[in-house]
């Protein structure tokens, strides 16, 4: 199984290793979600926006979703690709610099 370091903006300095093929398909469908919304959006949009993106095989009727959704989350605000508000509910949104990510 093919691993890719992910990040956590809630722990700097801090790595792990997951899954290649289930981190790029969320993240993939999550920058999808995320393009064509005019504003940021909370994680109950996310998850209802990336199930139909995601592939069968990988996340049967949405298994484990949730956990990835976070897990791209936090990885990509480290990198910068994504930012969340500052209010509650938290809602999220792609950066300027989300190509790079």
């Amino acid at each position: 199984m093919d691993k890719i370091t992910v990040e956590n903006v809630n722990h700097p300095g801090k790595s792990e290793r997951v899954n290649r093929e289930k981190y790029v398909a969320m993240r993939d469908a999550m920058v999808a979600v995320l393009s064509r919304q005019a504003e940021a959006v909370d994680y109950t949009t996310i998850k209802q926006g990336v199930k139909p993106l995601l592939p069968q095989t990988l996340f049967p009727g949405g298994a484990t979703s949730g956990w990835w959704i976070k897990c791209v989350q936090l990885d990509l605000e480290a990198k910068g690709s994504l930012a969340r508000t500052k209010d509650k509910p938290l809602r999220f949104y792609l950066t300027q610099d989300h190509d790079n990510g």
